[in-house]
């Protein structure tokens, strides 16, 4: 028997790769999804799952070359489980929007192999840090290789029960096709625009130049938000080109307000032309 790991992001598997490697009854293969499935639209008009989400990302992070391939990969699994039967998966979540959104997107394309889908949840329960302190991760990466070995013993399959109750939420999810799903607590996700952060980014900013890195970065470390900080950085230049701000190699200004130095020049400029009239 061996068990196929699936995790959401590289900082995730990494911990999850060395677990694997060091617990025999681990063993099997760690599949990393690298798509963000709480981000972005689910449908795209006139395009395949695949290429809309594709399409989508290229736009954010202004990689041309980027391509989104893990429903391809999914399929893979799929024909691993149906050639080799004693086979099963392993899904690891954490409370993340990122991976409750996978959760819901595994089941669907997984139906057929009920019984071998399993879940190892974190949500809501304690962990030891490296310290040795007590902590709740928020993220499958935040776990020591040591608690990663013992969260082993979470792992159970998915019931009939939630099979029904789950299984038509990707549905929902497409149908909706909100900008971004917010993790609200358990397994559920509530939709919201795209431009859902967008306020939140301009009521950070003031009258002075700021870096978009800091900017984007402050807001993150003061809010919990899920969609990373190249979406942020996406809506920041997508706010410019609606004329919202200014966006000067990396340094950002709202819209018509003046810095302090804008002021100053002004102020020095009026005395002069005041100096220059005659008596």
């Amino acid at each position: 028997m061996s068990t196929i790991h699936l995790v959401v992001g590289n900082l995730a598997a990494q911990p999850l790769q060395e677990a694997v490697a060091q617990e025999e009854s681990m063993q099997g293969e760690v599949v990393v999804l690298k798509d963000i499935l709480n981000v972005g639209p689910l449908k795209t008009e006139g395009l395949s799952f695949s290429e809309g989400r594709s399409e989508f990302w290229k736009q954010v992070t202004a990689q041309q070359d980027l391509v989104v391939d893990d429903l391809e990969r999914l399929m893979q699994v799929s024909s691993q489980l149906s050639n080799n039967p004693e086979d099963r998966v392993w899904f690891w979540m954490a409370p993340l929007a990122a991976d409750i959104a996978a959760y819901f997107w595994l089941l669907h394309f997984l139906k057929k192999h009920q019984g071998r889908f399993y879940v190892v949840n974190v949500n809501g329960l304690p962990f030891l840090d490296n310290n040795g302190k007590l902590f709740y991760p928020d993220s499958i990466s935040f776990l020591p290789l040591k608690e990663i070995i013992k969260a082993r013993k979470l792992a159970r399959v998915i019931t009939p029960s939630e099979w029904e109750t789950d299984g038509d939420e990707w549905t929902n999810l497409v149908q909706a096709n909100a900008g971004i799903r917010i993790f609200e607590g358990g397994k559920k996700l509530s939709g919201h625009p795209l431009d859902h952060y967008d306020t939140l980014l301009l009521s950070a900013m003031n009258n002075q130049n700021q870096k978009a890195g800091k900017l984007v970065n402050q807001v993150l470390s003061k809010n919990k938000i899920s969609t990373g900080d190249l979406f942020l950085h996406w809506r920041l230049r997508v706010m410019a080109e609606a004329g919202l701000l200014e966006i000067e190699k990396n340094d950002l200004r709202l819209k018509g307000k003046t810095t302090p130095a804008d002021t100053e020049q002004s102020a020095q400029s009026e005395q002069s032309e005041q100096s220059e009239q005659p008596a």
